[in-house]
């Protein structure tokens, strides 16, 4: 049941267990893209003469049977096999005979998962960014909704200057464009078509590489066959930085959310049935969603620093040490997908505090503004900024809350609109 079993004495059971791993359960992530790979390296195959008409037909007939299973979830991957890859071999032997065994020519295991984790990426890239989207059309929303709503904004957690719940969501949501262009980065290392590149060196058979790159949807080929085997460990830690940029941005929301849930802020709130209590304090309303959205979004962050530890220093060709990438590579993807679900399903419920900004202990947040006023009517910034120190020195500061922010990015203009067409260029840019 092993693609390199040469009918030899049998590997060791202990040595077995612990060398596969687990792999059988984490190959059903990519069950899909090896069975959509061996479809267009049958009819490369045959194009080339290795496969008569019957025996590509007959290939392809069993991998689409394959393929409703995976599709339905009936499709296994039972311990007597090391991987989906040996498991789909074995069923087009069983299925095929001697026309089953023909479909590993010219490819190795070794490019065999290369190419499902590239096809896999680009799925996985284009479903978070769709995700990010909606996260992001909820954000820009409230933006506009509770733009005059004003709070205050911070700076070493000290009261700082006026903000508002239009800069605060407007912040999340134009921070996730950045998020964007790292998606896209990674997008473009995966949308790169390694199949052929067998163990790293090519092959004697006359493969067409270009006919399963444009079969399989890439839009270019890792044309060189060591840079192609070099991509394996390079694809997901390319693609753990851009996921690690999303879940930046989700975890620090998550602590904003946390800090202003409590009473000390009170800034905003969800309903009841969205948070939790405590077993002894009957007051308690908790936000533990986002305590663990932060808390599962740290993790993801740390991914990068892990894969980059079980990569380094390795010499090219493949080594073992990749098989533990998918470990904690597809769980950090799941993760990430339910943190942004999450996050977009809970700010459709957020109610937010629009009298935080009366408080008398807000006022002094306001001194810029009389500073600035000041500066308008033409006295010196160093000047202004000295008397209106002297008056909150003597208690004798009386803040005025009309605000009047007008340039690019302000309380006043937050400029949503070209936001959201920067957003839609960062989208669009694949």
């Amino acid at each position: 049941m092993k693609l390199w079993n040469k009918e030899q004495q049998e590997t060791s059971a202990i040595i077995e267990q612990f060398t596969v791993g687990n792999d059988r359960i984490l190959d059903l992530e990519i069950a899909e893209y090896d069975l959509r790979a061996s479809k267009a390296h049958a009819r490369m195959l045959h194009s080339i003469g290795i496969l008569s008409d019957e025996e590509r037909d007959d290939l392809l007939r069993e991998l689409d049977r394959l393929l409703v299973e995976v599709e339905e979830g009936s499709f296994t991957i039972e311990e007597k096999f090391e991987d989906i890859h040996s498991k789909i071999e074995y069923e087009l032997t069983q299925a095929l005979g001697q026309t089953g065994k023909k479909i590993h020519a010219g490819r190795s295991r070794n490019d065999q998962v290369l190419v499902c984790l590239h096809l896999y990426a680009k799925d996985q890239i284009l479903e978070i960014k769709r995700l990010v989207r909606e996260l992001f059309e909820r954000l820009i929303s409230l933006s506009e909704q509770h733009k005059d709503v004003i709070i205050p904004g911070y700076t070493h957690m000290q009261v700082a200057m006026p903000s508002s719940f239009g800069l605060w969501f407007g912040a999340y949501a134009e921070s996730l464009i950045d998020d964007l262009h790292m998606l896209n980065a990674a997008y473009r290392v995966a949308d790169q078509n390694p199949l052929g590149s067998a163990a790293g060196f090519g092959t004697s058979l006359p493969l067409d590489r270009t006919m399963t790159t444009e079969a399989l949807g890439f839009r270019t080929l890792k044309y060189n066959s060591v840079a192609a085997q070099m991509s394996r460990g390079r694809l997901e830690k390319m693609t753990s930085f851009a996921l690690s940029a999303v879940a930046g941005t989700l975890s620090k929301m998550a602590m904003d959310v946390c800090l202003y849930m409590s009473q000390n802020f009170g800034f905003l709130t969800f309903p009841d049935e969205l948070t939790t209590g405590s077993s002894i304090m009957p007051h308690k309303k908790n936000p533990d969603v986002f305590e663990l959205v932060r808390a599962k979004c740290n993790s993801v962050q740390n991914l990068p620093s892990e894969l980059t530890l079980i990569t380094s220093n390795l010499p090219n060709g493949y080594h073992r040490d990749f098989q533990l990438l998918k470990d904690t590579f597809f769980p950090a993807v799941e993760t990430l997908k339910s943190c942004l679900s999450i996050s977009h399903f809970m700010f459709g419920h957020v109610q937010v505090n629009a009298n935080v900004i009366y408080d008398d202990k807000y006022d002094y947040l306001f001194s810029v503004e009389k500073v600035n006023k000041n500066v308008i009517r033409g006295v010196p910034f160093r000047e202004a900024y000295r008397k209106v120190g002297e008056a909150i020195a003597k208690g004798t500061f009386r803040p005025d809350k009309k605000l009047k922010h007008t340039h690019e990015g302000s309380i006043g203009n937050l400029c949503n609109e070209e936001i959201k067409e920067k957003f839609n260029q960062a989208y669009r840019s694949l």
